[in-house]
């Protein structure tokens, strides 16, 4: 409890609240001190809020410009509602195009959508300002002072303090890699139900490839601009170490079908695996603890009992099964031992670098570095492009900006207290997603609901208005804290933060909670209503994108292995590039599949078809990457010719799949016959491959290094593409059915 609790205070959630409640407390003391007026610290507290939302992990430089662009949009914003709006039908008319057009900004990525959501808020509070002491004007440029503060705080911070941001990313990819490992364990000995763990390890790529993707911004970039310092070193190769931790536990791809079938008898050997597993998993939460400063660096383990275990018990599989019958469980069971190994030794590395990182002056950078950083496409054509009711985010800008005008046109209609409560809550709680928006929803009306009772039990305890303004900001830092990691709670907080505010204003608090309350359930209805009714778009007709992307990806990658398979030697440039675009898009393609899951029973069109190709192109990943590996890792002979013809096939196969997801009519497909030459061909060479190394075991003879890398390499290589193909036609089969 005590560990949780230090956890959280030095987390970036709760550091990123502090600074926001510092830099709005601050211009609201020395606004009552010197000026004996609330109304210009208040300008100022309103530009930090403004300024929040896109105050996000990143490069200084886009942190940089996206909290400048919400300055900016924020003082304008409030400028022009501030002058019309006395003018019901001026300021309806403004509501609608501001909107629209601040919504519509989000069609350029995550950041811009931060960016969209402060200039809403700024919208949505500039119909509150009520201010008889500040001109709008005045009004305006202190919102435009507060920004320019909360930015120069923030700049401050981060030049002050490069770790914090950096440490805390670094422990949350560690623990989510540790936790996707742990579950890779567990999928190892449950042969009953797997798809729970699946649909786990599902959402958990998601997470990663989204963590993968803001460190790479912020370390990446910090060496393009800063130089290779010994720390930026340090950065770089635990990273590259982690990716390849990652990478090893998705390669480590499992036909469980075929696995339950070779070991029901021998579970024994499966939990050994087990163990090991979750040994590197706890290997790994030590070390992100370690970066946190909350345990000593050690290294004491039990790997080599585990791996001394692991050997024996496949000696004994040998010995009991006998050869041939054993060959194929063994080669399996010493290549995945020889793939957790790989891991413990990427652990160790790890270690090394933690531990002694200044001496590592050997440690290069990374080759071609800015073709590794995803660009941000600002593009203003993108605004055309999208504007169309096939895009999502022009239909969630229309969906948005309907909600905010029912909900403006019900709160001036309505005597309320404060009415713009109810557009606010439409504006944090809609998302362009239904599931996300209802789930949302729900954690507003219960946070809020959670927030008054507590606040209302405080005002029948007391009533000390000095008592209110700590609760105040103590609630203010929680909430800010907790609303990405707990929504539910974060509202809570924020709720109870609100009304002690007014509390300090208006002497009447038990009306400030009863309105609070009431808005906040208008808004919630109108936001949920809205998402389903006003132009939704079902995940189960767009996910088909999601797919063809990734099969795009996948004919790319495998390529890019194809040719490394050939040419051997340095590990080009665009073979990372490909890989890295495989794992992003099956990333979105498990994130869309999320989304899917989350919507209504009756708009979840082809569930369970589209489960089937979930775990199929996870699957595909997994067995192109292992396959990858093992070609970048293992001295390989001349590439076979039956390799190149199962690429072709499966090439042909993805094309295939990729072109009825089009609606694409110009479908060709390849003969078999040349694959079936293929396939016996194979199994020839392998078989001759075994029956050599049989009669050697007859005349006592040892194996040889040559003949044991042979024989893994003909048995893992030709298992791998075979599958490949396998899961290709299996990908062709089921999109046909969506």
């Amino acid at each position: 409890m005590i560990k949780n609790l230090i956890r959280y205070f030095k987390s970036i959630e709760f550091f990123k609240a502090f600074l926001v409640a510092i830099a709005m407390v601050i211009p609201v003391l020395l606004s009552i001190y010197f000026f004996d007026s609330f109304n210009i610290g208040f300008s100022f507290a309103l530009g930090t809020i403004f300024c929040a939302p896109s105050d996000v992990p990143g490069s200084l430089k886009h942190k940089f410009y996206g909290i400048l662009a919400s300055i900016i949009l924020s003082f304008f914003i409030t400028l022009i509602i501030g002058y019309f709006s006395s003018y019901f039908f001026v300021s309806t008319f403004l509501l609608i195009i501001l909107t629209f057009s601040i919504s519509y900004i989000s069609v350029f990525g995550f950041r811009a959508s931060l960016v969209s959501l402060a200039g809403l808020i700024a919208l949505v509070l500039s119909f509150a300002n009520q201010s008889t002491e500040l001109s709008v004007f005045e009004h305006s440029l202190y919102i435009l002072l507060g920004g320019i503060w909360y930015l120069a705080l923030t700049v401050l911070t981060q030049l002050a303090l490069p770790s914090v941001q950096v440490d805390n990313l670094f422990v949350d990819l560690i623990e989510k890699t540790s936790k996707f490992i742990k579950i890779r364990g567990d999928l190892l000995v449950e042969n009953e139900d797997r798809s729970s763990l699946l649909e786990k390890n599902f959402k958990l790529q998601v997470e990663i490839n989204e963590l993968h993707e803001t460190i790479r911004e912020v370390i990446l970039e910090k060496r393009l601009s800063s130089g290779f310092s010994n720390r930026t070193r340090r950065q770089q190769l635990i990273f590259s170490k982690i990716i390849e931790i990652y990478e090893l536990a998705i390669s480590n791809t499992i036909d469980y079908d075929k696995f339950d079938e070779l070991f029901k008898d021998h579970p024994e050997k499966v939990d050994e695996f087990k163990l090991l597993i979750f040994e590197i998993s706890k290997r790994l939460n030590h070390i992100s603890k370690v970066i946190l400063n909350e345990e000593k660096l050690t290294f004491e383990n039990n790997f080599k009992v585990l791996i001394k275990k692991i050997e024996n018990h496949i000696e004994i599989y040998k010995v009991s099964i006998g050869l041939p019958e054993s060959r194929e469980g063994t080669i399996f069971l010493l290549n995945y031992k020889e793939y957790q190994e790989k891991q413990i030794s990427n652990l160790v590395d790890i270690v090394r670098i933690l531990d002694s990182y200044s001496r590592n002056d050997k440690i290069r950078a990374i080759k071609d570095v800015e073709q590794f950083l995803t660009p941000q496409d600002y593009d203003f054509k993108k605004l055309k492009a999208n504007f169309s009711f096939k895009s999502p985010m022009f239909r969630h800008s229309l969906r948005l900006t309907l909600t905010m005008l029912i909900g403006f046109i019900i709160g001036s209609f309505i005597e309320m207290q404060q009415s713009y409560w109810i557009l606010l809550t439409i504006v944090v709680i809609m998302r362009p997603s239904y599931g996300l928006t209802k789930e949302r929803t729900k954690s507003r009306v219960i946070g809020t609901l959670i927030g008054a009772v507590i606040a209302a039990a405080i005002v029948l305890l007391t009533q000390n208005t000095i008592i209110y303004a700590l609760i105040a900001a103590f609630s203010l830092i929680i909430g800010f804290s907790l609303v990405k990691q707990n929504y539910r709670n974060g509202a809570a907080f924020i709720t109870v933060y609100v009304i002690f505010m007014y509390a300090l204003i208006h002497p009447n608090i038990l009306t400030v909670i009863e309105f609070r309350v009431f808005d906040t359930l208008i808004g919630s209805v109108l936001a949920y209503m809205g998402n389903y009714f006003f132009w939704p778009v079902w995940e189960s007709k767009n996910i088909k994108e999601s797919f063809s992307n990734s099969i795009e990806a996948f004919v790319v990658f495998l390529k890019e292995v194809d040719m490394f398979y050939h040419k051997k030697g340095e590990i080009p440039t665009t073979y990372g590039l490909a890989r890295k675009e495989a794992f992003l898009q099956v990333g979105n393609l498990n994130a869309a599949y999320q989304r899917l899951i989350q919507e209504p029973k009756s708009k979840q069109q082809n569930l369970s078809t589209i489960y089937e190709l979930m775990t199929i192109f996870n699957t595909y990943l997994s067995s192109l990457t292992s396959l990858g590996m093992y070609i970048r890792t293992n001295e390989t002979s001349k590439v076979p010719e039956q390799f190149e013809i199962y690429v072709k096939y499966i090439l042909s196969n993805l094309e295939k799949a990729k072109n009825i997801l089009n609606n694409n009519d110009s479908i060709i497909s390849l003969e078999n016959k040349e694959l079936d030459i293929a396939t016996k061909d194979y199994e020839e060479y392998f078989n001759d491959l075994t029956t050599k190394r049989d009669k050697e075991i007859e005349e006592g003879v040892p194996i040889t290094k040559e003949m044991r890398a042979r024989l893994h390499e003909t048995q893992l290589v030709s298992e791998q593409i075979k599958w490949l193909f396998n899961l290709s036609e299996n990908l062709v089969k089921n999109v046909k059915k969506i």
